[in-house]
């Protein structure tokens, strides 16, 4: 049985700092491209950034220099360190895995950045 569980939402100031983290299990962890997906209310699911299974990264212009993604293999796990947080930044934060026709999700961690 495939879980995604995401962790690390709350309810943090503008210019502040949060850190989410997807522990995943019943996968080949090491094999799978991770990402970091949004959606806010309103509006529809959007990619925040990936890293694959080589450990290549990608994040949308939003994001960039602000977010960073990164994994542990050995911890079966996937973190975003989000510096710098904006209000458009507030949505439902979803951990995604993905190798060929696989493709999973968590069920979100709420993120809110409200002075």
């Amino acid at each position: 049985q495939v879980q995604l569980v995401e962790s690390g939402g709350g309810l943090v100031q503008p210019g502040g700092s949060l850190r989410l983290s997807c522990a995943a299990s019943g996968i080949f962890f090491k094999l799978y491209d991770m990402g970091w997906y949004r959606q806010a209310p309103g509006k529809q699911r959007e990619l925040v950034a990936t890293i694959t299974s080589g450990g290549s990264t990608n994040y949308v212009d939003s994001v960039k220099g602000r977010f960073t993604i990164s994994r542990d293999n050995t911890k079966n796990t996937v973190s975003l360190q989000m510096n710098s947080l904006k209000p458009e930044d507030t949505a439902v934060y979803y951990c995604n895995a993905k190798r060929t026709v696989m493709n999973y999700w968590g069920k979100g961690t709420l993120v809110t950045v409200s002075s």
